[in-house]
């Protein structure tokens, strides 16, 4: 096979994205091949296609089966159910990961559910683990709405947090019903968050000025930890680590040496009905303009996920 379909940036055309055929991966001895299910959206990679170069191909999350083993003999074998990411390129068909960066897929996880985890799934598990010990602690989390803050309610609320939820809209309170939170707050400023403070963590998806607001209602000795500028969504991972306030964390990447086990770790949770992603939106990826653009519109609570064909 010469070439697959894949999602690309082409300027020319509605909503910047397309299906076209592109060149074959050729995997390294360390990667597996895999033909693609499902792939899940994040706005961070969605902005990125809205000023890409033409032939960019986006693409983090995706679930399929392993159809052909990495090399080296690590990974799983061939007709395997998995899940992982890519640093770019898995909107397509068939996609070469490396093996440290899948896991498998367990019995009762969907190929769509599977999708939701890897970006937005670790990105709330490794903020929260950032935080230290949660039992009993106050948790603020911004942004709780998003598909990082809805992760991190529900990691939090099984850590044994007291968590407050922060959601600007009413109507996007409903989709924090059954994570067992404590508290959703409703407001546009995040000012609305401090009287049920101070908090030990706080869970920042916001950025920008809000980050400043919220940094200040932090427990003596607490923590607060940004994932992200939802707020200001122009900025580049260096001006936010250039203007977090001080004795803020930020969570810059996913660890260099993989990430399979902590991909276990959330599937596990979503087998046993402790962790619920939030699938507001699933659709072909022939629409992958048109979901796009209702993700950027913040038209969409939750994760986006599109099936593969």
């Amino acid at each position: 096979m010469s070439t697959i379909q894949a999602i690309v940036v082409d300027p020319a055309v509605r909503g910047r994205l397309k299906i076209d055929a592109v060149e074959a991966p050729r995997p390294a001895s360390s990667e597996a091949l895999v033909r693609v299910h499902a792939i899940s959206l994040n706005l961070g990679e969605v902005r990125t296609t809205t000023r890409a170069n033409a032939g960019w191909r986006p693409g983090w999350d995706l679930s399929g089966v392993v159809e052909q083993p990495a090399a080296d003999g690590s990974g799983r074998p061939a007709g395997a159910r998995v899940f992982g990411m890519v640093h770019s390129g898995s909107w397509a068909e068939l996609v070469a990961v490396p093996t440290n960066f899948l896991s498998e897929i367990p019995e009762k996880v969907s190929f769509a559910q599977a999708a939701t985890l890897p970006v937005a799934g670790l990105t709330a598990l490794f903020a929260l683990e950032k935080g230290g010990f949660l039992l009993n602690r106050k948790v603020l989390v911004t942004g709780a709405s998003g598909g990082v803050g809805h992760f991190a309610c529900q990691l939090a609320k099984q850590a044994g947090a007291i968590v407050t939820a922060l959601v600007r809209r009413e109507e996007r309170a409903a989709c924090l019903q059954g994570t067992g939170v404590h508290r959703v707050v409703v407001g546009e400023e995040v000012a609305a968050a401090q009287p049920f403070g101070p908090y030990d963590v706080i869970v920042d998806t916001l950025g920008g000025k809000s980050l400043s607001i919220v940094s200040t209602f932090l427990e003596d000795g607490g923590r607060c930890i940004n994932v992200g500028a939802a707020t200001e969504p122009g900025m580049t991972l260096q001006a936010r680590l250039e203007s977090v306030p001080d004795g803020v964390l930020v969570l810059d990447g996913m660890p260099p040496g993989g990430v399979s086990k902590d991909l276990g770790r959330l599937a596990r949770m979503v087998a046993e009905g402790c962790l619920h992603p939030q699938i507001a939106t699933e659709a072909s990826w022939t629409e992958i303009a048109e979901v796009a653009q209702s993700l950027l519109n913040r038209g969409i609570a939750g994760k986006a996920v599109l099936s593969v064909s």
